[in-house]
């Protein structure tokens, strides 16, 4: 049997190759710059995709299967023959329950065999390198310190302007981790705002909003509950309000508040989002509290819709952001990348204008191309990232799948290739007419406005760009301290928290409160029980891990997560509470993933199970070691 799908990786985990499923990705390309290989290549690797990927250039397999959109997910028997057709997301109950059946029938009739296929994976050959994949970059408001979304890392990094690092925050694995710098963990970041020693992050595969503090050296989340919401109104405490997808951020103003506001691109929701860093109001907006986050402008549907009302207009995808508070600009800048534009959201009433790019039918999303020109008359293809020269009163555009830098004057409409020749390759050290870029995600220009820095993104790069001289060089990445967030143990595990979230079927059990001491060791004594003929799938990540979702300080320097590799054994989790609190009171969970198996019908499940345990933290001495069993049959 065969599975086409773009978003297969909770099916991979449960279904193995052994069991007679084989996963495979179609590509079949919207944009142009999507059809090229080796572009598709750097997408499997951005991503961190493991199954085969094929790259249906032409669209055949788009046709012969008769798919109408994004993602469809196609199941085929072993003859070739289409058995099921699922538009859309969220089908992982049906795909499961038909995937399982579809497997007993055929291995009942013996039409399909467990085997292994082995599959070498292209980033395996692949040098290390200082960046992987940056997708956004931003300069303090000295220029003296560059701030680097490196992406493909899962990691921040503050850097000097000679290259030297300063700071190392993440990585290099994939998670979702509050804490020092050395234990944070974001998952694929993309924006990056600085404020004195205040960096705020898009970090988009967690659907978070994180902020670093510089002076203290700690992580922590503003926004966002690290599931993917689909909520498009927003309004509520921001810790507490589920994001889809954010992937820039900027900072604005709330009246004569300065830097008041944290604009968002929501681009899961295809929205323009605010954060209020303090109390303050909108424009034509009511009075919010800090910490408030809400949608501004958007109504959600992936549309090119420009209004007057901001929130009867539509985006598509906004991925980039910048704000030009002067007059008579007064507005902030988007990207939208799908729409292949870049729209104006006014900052007085919210209105939505068109700059340049696309096409007047809202619905048309295929308008893209490369033609330099005014306004509609312009051509841009899935544009990620845009930037303010407020010496110049100019607009620069990572207009990304044409791999150029373009320059807009918002006055007159004019949009013009200021550097990059379209070709997708690695050329520095010469004018910008001369040079080259590879998918260029983001880019800032420094305050006194001579230094352009992009986000080489598929270059691997931080490539800057000398507005005075016209010429390109490249930041060089001093790699002294880069890496030495390797050194920490809890850094060199595989990152439990990026685990797919709980099913809703999932228990919730809450324990009864539990009086602790600081300095205590907690001994939970987890007992999971499978139905009778079933079997833990092993090469599934089976595991446990530890949250306390706003007393982070509990689980610093402990391990937070491991594998379960036998059911039959129970996993014994210590916890030893600090011998200094911060709080009298907390809530720790512990939470599990099984995937387990029929033995009879080889049918496999995921299931999950979360634990709450309250804890009261008395000043006097309750004992060194308390043990509680945590006990649940599936």
């Amino acid at each position: 049997m065969v599975m086409m799908a773009i978003q297969l990786r909770v099916c991979q985990d449960c279904y193995r190759c052994r069991y007679g499923l084989l996963i495979v990705g179609v590509h079949s390309a919207k944009f142009p710059n999507e059809k090229v290989l080796d572009n598709i290549k750097s997408a499997v690797l951005r991503y961190n995709i493991t199954h085969p990927v094929v790259n249906d250039a032409d669209g055949k397999l788009w046709h012969e299967l008769e798919v109408s959109c994004w993602p469809t997910l196609v199941i085929l028997g072993p003859r070739g023959n289409m058995l099921f057709s699922l538009v859309g997301e969220g089908h992982t109950e049906k795909l499961f329950l038909f995937a399982s059946i579809a497997l007993r029938f055929y291995k009942e009739k013996g039409q399909i065999k467990d085997n292994k296929i082995a599959i070498k994976l292209y980033k395996d050959s692949l040098p290390p390198s200082p960046l992987l994949f940056p997708g956004k970059v931003t300069v303090d408001s000295s220029g003296n310190r560059v701030v680097i979304a490196d992406t493909g890392h899962n990691r921040i990094l503050v850097v000097q302007k000679n290259g030297q690092i300063v700071h190392t925050i993440g990585g290099p694995n994939s998670g979702r981790r509050d804490g020092r710098f050395s234990e944070a963990a974001f998952s694929s970041p993309q924006g990056v705002a600085i404020k004195n020693n205040i960096i705020y992050v898009a970090d988009t595969e967690n659907h978070l909003i994180r902020k670093i503090d510089l002076e203290l050296k700690v992580v922590t989340t503003v926004a966002g509950i690290g599931i993917q919401g689909m909520d498009k109104e927003g309004g509520t405490k921001g810790e507490e309000q589920p994001i889809s997808s954010p992937w820039d951020v900027v900072f604005g103003n709330s009246g004569t508040q300065e830097d008041a506001v944290l604009w968002v691109a929501m681009a899961g929701t295809h929205q323009i989002w605010a954060l209020m860093l303090e109390c303050g109001k909108l424009p034509k907006g009511s009075d919010l509290k800090k910490g408030t986050c809400l949608r501004f402008a958007g109504s959600g549907n992936e549309e090119n819709r420009n209004n007057a009302y901001p929130h009867k207009a539509g985006f598509a995808q906004p991925s980039g952001l910048s704000l030009a508070s002067e007059e008579p600009w007064n507005c902030l800048f988007v990207a939208d990348s799908e729409s292949s534009t870049v729209r104006m959201v006014s900052l007085k009433d919210g209105a939505v204008k068109h700059l340049v790019g696309g096409e007047r039918d809202p619905l048309n999303l295929f308008a893209f191309g490369d033609v330099d020109g005014a306004g509609i008359n312009a051509k841009l293809q899935h544009p990620l990232g845009v930037t303010w020269d407020k010496k110049r009163k100019l607009l620069y555009i990572a207009d990304s799948y044409n791999h150029k830098i373009k320059v807009v004057d918002p006055k007159m409409k004019n949009c013009a290739t200021l550097a990059g020749t379209g070709d997708a390759s690695n050329v520095t050290g010469s004018s910008f007419t001369e040079s080259t870029f590879n998918e260029p995600g983001g880019l800032c220009v420094e305050g006194n406005g001579c230094l352009l820095y992009v986000a080489d993104t598929n270059n691997h790069q931080i490539k800057v760009l000398d507005l005075e001289t016209k010429i390109v060089s490249m930041l060089p990445i001093l790699t002294t301290e880069a890496f030495d967030v390797l050194d920490h143990p809890l850094a060199q595990k595989p990152n439990m928290a990026s685990l797919p979230k709980l099913p809703k079927s999932a228990p919730n059990i809450q324990l009864p409160s539990l009086t602790v001491s600081p300095g205590q060791t907690l001994q939970f004594l987890l007992r999971l029980s499978l139905p009778e003929d079933s079997e833990l799938n092993e090469e599934a990540p089976n595991s446990w891990f530890l949250t306390a979702e706003g007393n982070e300080w509990l689980l610093q320097g402990q391990t937070s997560s491991a594998e379960i590799k036998d059911v039959f054994n129970p996993p014994l989790i210590h916890l030893q509470l600090p011998s200094s609190c911060q709080s009298s009171e907390a809530v720790l969970s512990i939470r599990a993933f099984l995937y387990y198996c029929s033995k009879e019908s080889s049918a496999c499940m995921m299931k999950g199970i979360s634990f709450n345990q309250p804890l009261q933290i008395a000043s006097t001495n309750q004992g060194s070691t308390v043990q509680v069993e945590l006990k649940y049959a599936f």
